[in-house]
């Protein structure tokens, strides 16, 4: 089992940066795949990032690409997520999950994990 932790979300306007968190807490967590969702109201949950538990790959969605930026630190298994140049677009539940796969790992499908999620509000 593994546990995931998010925090970090708030309400910041458009143009402003936040950097969400999540932990991971379980067996062998390093060496999950870690990635980081969305679902805004009435719409679908779509990926936004993902990294290896190596951090030897890197995946984002083209709509984050050049702002958003993704990392971990294998040794406290607590993965990133930086956000900037944030659009109103962006307001959404953002959740944090966990694979051992380490392809297709764009798809929600393949995460066994999740976190409860963390709000993140842009106003237009």
């Amino acid at each position: 089992q593994v546990q995931l932790v998010e925090s970090g979300g708030g309400l910041v306007q458009a143009g402003g940066s936040l950097r969400l968190s999540c932990v991971a807490r379980g067996r062998a967590s390093r060496r999950y795949t870690m990635g980081w969702f969305r679902q805004a109201p009435g719409k679908e949950r779509e990926f936004v990032a993902a990294i290896t538990w190596t951090s030897s790959r890197l995946y984002y969605a083209d709509s984050v690409k050049g702002r958003f930026t993704i990392s971990r630190d294998g040794t406290e298994n607590t993965m990133y997520l930086q956000m900037n140049s944030l659009k109103p677009e962006d307001t959404a539940v953002y959740y944090c999950a966990a694979t051992y796969e380490t392809s297709t790992v764009t798809e929600s499908r393949k995460y066994d994990y999740w976190g409860q999620g963390t709000q993140v509000t842009v106003p237009s």
